[in-house]
């Protein structure tokens, strides 16, 4: 499609901007709302559900009430996998809509909205709907005179609380296996992205999702957010997003009923290249792709790119010829690859981040200023800092923005050690031709996961997590299933 289609569908776009609650959409109880703009050029999109306190009370009675009743965990393993399959058959059908949606709301290129985004929430609804009837539960191998039954059951009321950057695809992470496993849901999108996660809700009902099993309440995280998290009827809470959040958010889940907290958080990945790289092009590819992708708004990106000295120079004269491919274009343009940051607040603290970089005697090489803001967007050019230390502020703090940052390292265990100085440990990785080095280095980087001789290669089928303070517990596999199911055991005395 041409980005002048895409800018004349976006032009006739009226979305619903009205809470999911109970099977109906409606607007917040107390009557608020807030309006919502596109990063892109900041065009009003429509008001939004300001929900709050009472509105997530009426969610979680509905949530509650659709699960004592056995709406859907009741239903057999292969209806739930049949309406959940139907689920992301909808979305496909529905992809251009949801792409647009997902672009204009937090600005990345309709390229991968399309296909990372659309096409990934899709993907794992399925997979995780496929997986239903294919779980087994446990004999476990007790004295002839008992039979003890491992069994896993749906913990009852989730909710869900998703960040801005991937709306569409952080809500799948979690309510796929949340839904599967027979749980009711209650979704709570960013302020800063809530549309996608609202048309969600739609295909939800159409797809057969029994009403008030899938709620979905828009509004700030703190009124909307907090409510969940302290709800004392809330069995269990997700949360992907900041450090700093996810900290309150386990305080609350502690304070009010001691509910599951599961923390997805923050990042400041190294990705360290040897000398003995096997292709220096792909390392370079790789390091510059995977921290421009998204605008650099993504929480496994390898802001810390740790090169070996003696290759230093031709890293980067080759990573300086790949920068002007990754100049911010017109989001709804296919053939654009780096697109807007999420909002003003947000381009003032990458633009910040950049302004500490050069005064903490960083060498900018490329990149660190506003552009296109004739459009009315938030856009800023992809940035390159060399002559980086470990202490500098843009070495140790996440600032979810197009910023890399080059440091070089003679030994690979002082690389090792500084990679691993940090309060995260989301993802990692190492470029080297020598297996044991690859091996015993992926062992010591202290990272949910490592990469060795890539750099984001993905699958629904492997877990994403992080280790310290990137958080706990896992999205993605089959190891989802143990964030939103209690084992129990039944003792049966057959002697």
């Amino acid at each position: 499609m041409t980005a002048s289609s895409w800018h004349d569908r976006a032009a006739a776009v009226t979305p619903d901007g009205r809470a999911l609650i109970g099977g109906q959409r409606v607007w917040a109880l107390g009557g608020q709302q807030f309006d919502n703009r596109s990063p892109i050029d900041g065009r009003s999109l429509g008001m939004v559900a300001r929900c709050d306190g009472q509105d997530v009370d009426a969610a979680v009675a509905s949530a509650r009430a659709a699960f004592e009743a056995r709406a859907w965990a009741g239903k057999a393993p292969a209806q739930r996998k049949r309406i959940l399959i139907k689920f992301a058959e909808l979305i496909e059908q529905n992809r251009a809509e949801l792409a647009l949606l997902e672009t204009l709301d937090m600005g990345k290129p309709i390229k991968y909205s399309q296909t990372v985004d659309v096409g990934g929430a899709a993907n794992c609804i399925r997979w995780y709907g496929e997986a239903i009837d294919k779980i087994y539960d446990e004999i476990a191998p007790t004295a002839d005179s008992s039979l003890a039954l491992i069994t896993r059951e749906p913990v009852g009321v989730v909710g869900a609380i998703v960040p801005w950057n991937y709306p569409m695809l952080m809500a799948a992470w979690k309510i796929a296996p949340a839904l599967a496993a027979g749980n009711s849901v209650i979704l709570k999108p960013s302020e800063k992205s809530p549309l996608t996660a609202l048309r969600l809700g739609d295909l939800a009902l159409q797809a057969g999702i029994p009403a008030g099993v899938f709620n979905v309440v828009p509004g700030y995280g703190n009124e909307a957010g907090s409510a969940l998290a302290l709800h004392v009827d809330v069995d269990c809470i997700a949360f992907t997003g900041s450090t700093r959040v996810g900290k309150q958010i386990m305080q609350m889940a502690g304070q009010s009923n001691l509910k599951r907290a599961w923390m997805e958080l923050g990042g400041k990945s190294a990705n360290i290249v040897c000398a003995d790289c096997p292709d220096l092009d792909a390392a370079v590819a790789a390091a510059i792709g995977s921290i421009y992708f998204n605008q650099g708004q993504s929480c496994n990106a390898p802001s810390r790119l740790f090169v070996e000295e003696s290759i230093k120079e031709r890293f980067i004269e080759k990573a300086m010829a790949m920068m002007p491919s990754f100049a911010p274009g017109d989001p709804l343009d296919e053939n654009t690859v780096m697109g807007a940051i999420v909002d003003a607040a947000q381009l003032n603290t990458v633009i910040g981040y950049i302004e500490a970089g050069k005064a903490g005697g960083a060498r900018l090489l490329s990149g660190g200023a506003r552009v296109r803001d004739d459009t009315g967007g938030f856009f800023v050019e992809p940035t390159l800092f060399d002559q980086v230390d470990s202490g500098m502020t843009i070495a140790r703090e996440e600032i979810f923005g197009p910023v890399l940052s080059v440091l070089s390292f003679t030994d690979l265990s002082e690389a090792i050690k500084q990679a691993n100085g940090t309060v995260y440990g989301l993802h990692a990785a190492v470029w080297t031709s020598d297996l044991t080095k690859a091996v015993q280095t992926s062992r010591a980087l202290r990272a949910g996961t490592v990469h060795v001789n890539q750099y984001d290669n993905d699958d629904i089928t492997v877990p994403f997590g992080g280790y310290k303070q990137s958080g706990n517990g896992r999205d993605k596999s089959l190891h989802a299933f143990d964030k939103y199911t209690e084992l129990k055991t039944t003792w049966i005395q057959i002697g």
